[in-house]
Order: structure tokens, then sequence, then C-alpha cells
């Protein structure tokens, strides 16, 4: 396209209703269209749950989220989740988008008659051969992959019909000042130095990517000898056994039931903008794949990481400092204490937990 879109392109809307780390991933691509386009309205439309990952983004002049089904309120019926969506769209129609972009990999019918449906000016999005519907977007990219690519690298070249390429960006995300206020009160509360803090996630959604209670234990006191660390644990509070939202309660009281002299805030979150406003007084992080660990890197964050059954190549941590590890079973419970606790002292680059000196050096990843 030629660079005279910059004349027109004033109206965008990004759409990404996925999972956490999806939408964390789509951040670069957010900032980069404003890099290019500074007085363009850039939205996002998104779901509810993720909504707290971009909100509070300089980059974005409004966020819409509509609600899944599966995220209702109490109280609240499919029916009036549905009818509060199609409230949504007709608003959205009435803005008069010149371009709305599927920010997803491959061709996604579904998000394509959504946006259809809010009748922007231009879709863009990606085109396979073959697949009906695809002719209506104009401003189409082809899903080939020429080498496997990170998520954030794959979303990006979204953005080629519009004259931007190269590398991403890093990721962003930006606290909620009063969810980072009531983290810092819990943290004075039990006495505990901000700048001595190692976060520790120890929910993970995929079975083979959760390491045992008693190996997270064994790391935890380790790190408090070798670095006089304190430590806030965060997971996903319920019962193991509720089938629809499984939690780790019994884990981390296992956790904290075997580190009674150790400092440490005990914070779960059942809401994302805790998570994000807990992570982001962190020095460093452990944690497995997933939502948290890419919460940590757009935070700029030192992350020990672990992978099971994942792809590391699509999903390590984007432009940040980490050390990835991955055993050859792909599954995660088979890493040892010694060999994360030997990972951790390579993560602390000199100067890593004092002020992040690492975070000059986005891009610097050390993957086993």
């Amino acid at each position: 396209m030629s660079s005279d879109t910059t004349q027109y392109a004033r109206r965008f809307l990004v759409i990404r209703r996925d999972n956490i780390g999806d939408l964390v991933c789509t951040t670069p691509l957010i900032h980069a269209l404003r890099q290019r386009y500074p007085k363009a309205r850039l939205c996002l439309l998104v779901n509810s749950y993720n909504r707290p990952v971009v909100e509070n983004n300089p980059d974005i002049d409004e966020v819409y989220a509509y609600t899944k089904a599966k995220h209702r309120a109490p109280g609240q019926s499919v029916l009036g989740v549905y009818w509060d969506r199609l409230r949504l769209m007709r608003s959205l129609r009435r803005q008069r988008f010149d371009y709305a972009i599927i920010a997803a990999p491959h061709f996604l019918p579904r998000v394509l008659r959504l946006a259809r449906a809010i009748g922007p000016q231009h879709i863009l999005g990606f085109t396979e051969p073959g697949r009906r519907g695809a002719e209506h977007i104009d401003m189409g990219v082809p899903y080939t992959l020429p080498r496997p690519l990170h998520e954030a690298e794959d979303i990006f070249r979204l953005l080629t019909p519009l004259g931007i390429a190269g590398e991403p960006p890093a990721m962003r995300i930006f606290p909620e000042a009063t969810a980072v206020a009531r983290v810092q009160a819990a943290l004075r509360e039990k006495d505990l130095a901000p700048d001595k803090i190692i976060g520790v996630h120890i929910s993970a959604r995929k079975p083979l990517n959760r390491w045992p209670a008693e190996k997270f234990a064994a790391l935890i006191r380790r790190l408090r000898e070798k670095h006089a660390a304190a430590f806030m644990l965060f997971w996903s509070p319920g019962s193991a056994a509720n089938p629809l939202h499984p939690g780790d309660d019994e884990k981390a009281r296992q956790i904290m039931g075997a580190l009674g002299d150790v400092p440490i805030l005990a914070y779960p979150t059942d809401r994302l903008d805790q998570l994000i406003a807990g992570l982001s007084l962190c020095r460093a992080v452990v944690c497995s794949d997933g939502g948290a660990m890419h919460i940590a890197a757009a935070l700029d964050k030192p992350i020990l990481c672990f992978f099971g059954k994942s792809d590391r190549t699509r999903w390590y941590p984007w432009r940040a400092r980490h050390v990835l590890l991955q055993p050859s079973s792909l599954n995660v419970a088979d890493i040892g204490v010694d060999e994360a606790a030997s990972a951790f002292e390579r993560l602390l680059a000199p100067g890593a937990l004092q002020g992040n000196a690492a975070g000059a050096k986005r891009n610097q990843g050390i993957s086993d």
C-alpha cells in the first residue's frame, strides 16, 4: 500500500479474543501501529476476562470488551450476555472504523463475521487458500510460515499491508495504580522489602506444565539461603477438584506449610489486575509457560520459566531476559530442584536484581 495511507487511516479497531498470553503478545502490534499513526483513533475489542491486559495502555484510545458466556457473572443469563454483545456491536458499527485488524493466526471465519458486522472500510487478516469467506478480507496476508515464528512475530505480519515491517518491539503492560497500592500495603504489613521480592507463580493450565509443590518449596528455600530474598507466592485460587475452575489452594497450603520461617506473602489472584500488579513489584519471576509468564515478560522481569509440552519457539518470553527449562520428557515435573536453582543463578547476570539492569538488552534470552 502506498505511503498516502497515513492521510486517511484515522480509526483502527484491533480484535483479539483469545487467552491472556495471546493478548499480551499482541501488544507489540498495537505499539507499532501507534508509532506509525500517532494521531489515529486506536481501539481494541477483547473479552472481559482479558481486559486488564490492555487497560491503562497509553497506545490505546478505547478498550471495548464483551463477555463470553462461560465468563458471565453470577445471576447473568446467557441471553443477557448475547444481548449485551449485540448492543456493543451496534455501538462499534456507528463508529465507522477505517480498519479492523483480526489479530490472530490463521484464517478465522467466526472473527471475520464479527469484523464484517462492525462494518469497517477495510479488514486486515490472514487468508488461507480455498477458505470460504476469505474474499471479504480486502487487505489480506497469506498465512504461510517461512520459518518458526514467535506468536508476537506471527501476528506482527498483519501490519505489512500498512507498510509496517521488521522485528516487533517488546510487549507492554501497565499495572493499575490502585491494585499496585494494595500489593505495596500487603508487603509493608508483612515487613517485606520490595527490592528483595522474587515472584513464584505455581499454577499452570496444562497438566504437563505443573511443577510439584515440594520442588517449589525446596527452590524457594534455596533462593532464600543464597540471596536473602523474600517472596510473593501467586496462584489461581480454588480447589483442584473444581471441574470448571480448578485452583491451587491445596498446593499453596502445602508450600506455605513447608516455609514457615521464610519471608513470603501468599497472594492468590482471582482477578487479572491483581496478578499484573503483584508481578510488577517483583525483581524476578519463577513460573511455568502461561499467561503469568507473558505478563512478567511484558513487565520486563527476568524470568525462570518451565516448559512442558509447549512450543518453546512460539511461546518463549518475547524480548525479556529469561532462562527456559524444558525436559526431554516434556513434563515439567521432571525438572529437578538443583537444575532449577542453577538456572536461576544463570538468570542473575550482574545487576539483574538491582533495578533489572538486564532490561536494556530486552532480547537476551538463555535457553537450555
